[in-house]
């Protein structure tokens, strides 16, 4: 075994190996307990980034360990290929969005194989490709054909430029993110999946997902956003019309002093007099220009128009005015708000603004007098609200409810916040939505999948889908009767595409049906899923919708996609997020050609968890590089010392050895406990440290090794191999064959440890009360302080002498003592 460490020739060399043996197939029929890794699938950009870096190589780090500790894995890998950077690269450089797709697949490919990524290509999937969209579109129609995709008329945000529905998170300051054209609502006949119907199911069963970050989850239980509340119904003074108005504040209604309706409000023309039309239509006009983000923000200052008309409250007969403000959103409730300024801070600031009255009905207490120069929102007695005064408000937001409804005016409602998700793309590079419209027939589904993309568009035309300029495309005859129809244009949204893509990946040659139900049944739940948290609610909330979905349609039987989650953090250089425009983005190919992949492994692993933001550190790859050189030449200076096949003597050893032999069983837990718990990638690195220095200073002790010396260092550094494999594969597999290793190392067992010598040093713990010394206990040196202190408190002596007495303190000396102050 040659001295020098040349990571280029050995990755080149494994890589290949790998991919000519197949080496990471997975096979179905396997005995073995399954586990399934899945990194979010990339979209083919052109370059991978470090931050695929770092999430590829954490799943796959997990992949590699979950197999040698006994499990069938199933790790693959595909494509979310559809999308608007495809189609603008298109429309930009003359190109054909499907040969800019390829080219970037196959380099980003090439990539992905020079990290050492253990993925089963022969599972590979393109969202793009017609054997995958085609059961893309199949889906779409179970969903039609359950009632769960619908076409309907809704506001949406639409560039003129480029004639498409934008999402919210794609127009900045009003202006398209594209070609910063400026943005308006517009309203067009869309198609809908009813993500709604799902709406409470998808709440409760949050509670199940036990291995997701509460933050995840609190995401999606917000962008649900439950609440009970009421529908208070309110008549018009001047034309008797009726304006239901949902609220979670019921309490409240008798210190309502004016009610707002969105500018999009169905009846706002017939609500709005004649001298206000003109002020109103111009209100409606911007507020068109302006994104719900933008409406909503609690930083803007609110503004509105009245419309000169006036809504009846119905517990007291007053009357008070009607405005129209952009805070009001037609999509959210009912598209109108009641409006209470002495207990809303945005109905104060308002009022204030607008010189409306403030009418105070919730008192702190029944003895503070009423007024004050800002909104009370706090829990307080009822005052001002006739027979309800002197009631907690919170017991009156029933009791007026119940008075509503017993009026005729009012019912009891539960509202979510979610809303139908808008599919509809007016685009070209994404699955055609397979529906046709029939003169005689209506809305008609096409059976005969594919619907292919049309190939002759015209990309240089502006102010138009492409799909619109095909001259083959619109044009068909209607699957039921036969006569003339026309092609639904729209394209669906792609994350559509990716709300099924991991059912796929277990059957993904299946030519008859988008997955075997027995097959997918077997593999899924995925049982680690890793991705960013930018995911957090509009991919994982539309996956977990599709397979509830497709659980009710009898497709498959488990109700929720992914057992468990990592949001791995941001990679971030000089503090800041990795990006072209600052210049201070690394580029992976740059890594690998001076360092080596295990070395760009290695160290996107080392600086910290996960779960947290990673700072780039040009000094930390040297380092890490410097570490495995470290690590190849204590294995090749050793190289003829160790024998394979050799067992540790059986008795006692030399104290010497006997420490190392122990470090070794300590690192084994150490290591196997923080991947399994937590992947704590980070110690697990500083472990392989570690123990490399304790093998390096038993080696330089001792020039002259006898036969037990040798075992022990084989022993040793063979451990050390095989803990190191799963983070810096191509090195481990290498020095696994020179040392004449059968097989390969990733197909070996995970080394197991022996919990007697994995034990640290013992320490004999002293227990005081009140400073006197009532017990020792042997306990381990590594215990935290807390576990020391839990040791002392269930201690039966320490038991026995506190009976009846409270521990109002508890010091601990750490490695020494616990002394448990008690009265």
């Amino acid at each position: 075994m040659r001295e020098a460490y040349y990571p280029q020739e050995i990755e080149k060399k494994w890589q290949k190996i790998w991919d000519d043996t197949k080496a990471f197939k997975t096979y179905d029929d396997s005995e073995k307990p399954k586990y399934y890794a899945l990194s979010m699938w990339p979209y083919p950009s052109g370059k991978l980034h470090m931050g695929h870096v770092r999430n590829y190589t954490i799943t796959d780090v997990i992949a590699r360990f979950k197999k040698a500790n006994g499990f069938n894995v199933l790790h693959p890998i595909g494509w979310d290929s559809f999308g608007l950077p495809a189609e603008n690269a298109a429309m930009q450089n003359k190109a054909d969005p499907a040969a800019w797709t390829d080219e970037n697949i196959a380099y980003m490919t090439k990539q992905m194989k020079m990290l050492g990524l253990s993925y089963d290509w022969d599972r590979e999937i393109t969202a793009c490709k017609p054997d995958y969209y085609k059961w893309t579109q199949w889906l779409f129609l179970q969903f039609y054909k359950k009632g769960l995709a619908y076409k309907k008329e809704a506001a949406v945000n639409w560039c003129e430029e480029c004639a498409t529905v934008l999402a919210n998170e794609q127009v900045i300051d009003g202006k398209c993110w594209r070609c910063e054209n400026l943005v308006e609502k517009k309203y067009l006949s869309q198609w809908f999946l009813k993500i709604t119907d799902y709406a409470e199911a998808l709440l409760e069963d949050l509670d199940k997902l036990t291995g997701w970050g509460d933050n995840v989850k609190t995401m999606q239980a917000n962008w649900i956003g439950k609440s009970h509340g009421a529908v208070l119904k309110f008549k018009t003074a001047e034309q008797d019309i009726e304006i239901p108005v949902y609220t979670t504040r019921p309490d409240t209604a008798f210190g309502i002093t004016y009610l707002v309706v969105a500018p999009e409000y169905k009846d706002i023309e017939l609500l709005t007099t004649d001298e206000n039309k003109a002020a109103v239509e111009e209100y409606r006009a911007n507020a068109r220009k302006m994104t719900e983000i933008e409406r909503l923000s609690t930083e803007r200052t609110k503004t509105g128009v009245p419309l000169g008309t006036h809504a009846v409250n119905p517990f007291t007969g007053e009357k008070f005015p009607l405005w129209t403000a952009d805070y009001a959103l037609a999509e959210y409730g009912t598209g109108a708000v009641m409006a209470v300024p002495a207990h809303d801070t945005r109905d104060y600031e308002f009022a204030i603004k607008y010189n409306l009255p403030i009418k105070e009905v919730i008192a702190p207490s029944s003895l503070q007098p009423c007024g004050r120069s800002e909104a009370y929102a706090e829990p307080g007695i009822m005052v001002n609200s006739g027979k309800f005064n002197g009631m907690p408000n919170e017991d009156a937001k029933k009791a007026i409810t119940e008075a509503a409804v017993n009026g005729g005016f009012g019912e009891f409602k539960t509202q979510y916040r979610l809303r139908d998700w808008l599919i509809s793309r007016q685009r070209y590079w994404g699955a055609p939505i397979p529906i046709v419209y029939c003169e005689k027939c209506g809305i008609v589904p096409e059976e005969n999948l594919p619907v292919l993309l049309p190939e002759d568009v015209n990309f240089e035309t502006t102010g138009v889908s492409p799909v619109l300029t095909s001259k083959t495309f619109i044009n068909t005859v209607c699957p039921c009767c036969g006569g003339p129809a026309k092609r639904e244009t729209d394209t669906m949204d792609t994350f559509v595409c990716s709300s099924w893509y991991y059912l796929r990946f277990a059957d993904p040659k299946n030519s008859e049906k988008p997955f075997d139900r027995e097959i997918v049944n077997k593999w899924l739940p995925v049982d680690q899923y890793v991705g960013g948290i930018e995911h957090a609610i509009l991919h994982l909330l539309y996956s977990r919708f599709f397979t509830k979905a497709l659980r009710d349609m009898g497709l498959l039987d488990f109700d929720e996609p992914f057992a468990n989650l990592l949001t791995q953090g941001m990679v971030l250089k000089d503090g800041s997020k990795m990006s072209k425009s600052k210049g201070n983005t690394v580029d992976p190919d740059e890594i690998f050609e001076n360092y080596g992949a295990d070395t760009a492994r290695l160290f996107i692993l080392s600086d910290s968890p996960p779960a947290r933001d990673f700072d780039w550190s040009d000094a930390g790859v040297e380092g890490c590089y410097k570490f495995l050189n470290r690590v190849w030449k204590l294995i090749a200076s050793n190289a003829d010392k160790i024998n394979l096949s050799t067992a540790l003597p059986p008795g006692s050893l030399a104290k010497e050895n006997d420490d190392l032999v122990r470090m070794v069983h300590m690192t084994i837990k150490g290591v196997t406990n923080d991947i399994a718990c937590g992947f704590q990638f980070n110690t697990v690195i500083s472990k392989y440290r570690e123990l490399t220095n304790a093998v390096y200073d038993r080696r330089n002790a001792k020039t002259d090794l006898n036969e037990e010396d040798k075992a022990v260092l084989g022993f040793a550094i063979v451990s050390l191999i095989k803990l190191m494999a799963p983070v810096v594969p191509h090195l481990c597999e290498e020095v696994w064959r020179e040392l004449g290793g059968g097989g390969s190392i990733h197909d070996q067992k995970w080394p197991e440890y022996d919990e007697n010598l994995a034990k640290t040093s013992s320490i004999t713990l002293v227990v005081q009360i009140n400073g006197k010394i009532k017990d020792k206990i042997d306990v381990d040196e590594a215990l935290t302080e807390e576990e020391l202190k839990q040791i002392a408190l269930n201690s039966p002596k320490i038991k026995e002498q506190t009976a009846g007495m409270e521990a109002v303190k508890i010091i601990v000396v750490p490695k020494k003592l616990v002394n448990i102050v008690v009265k």
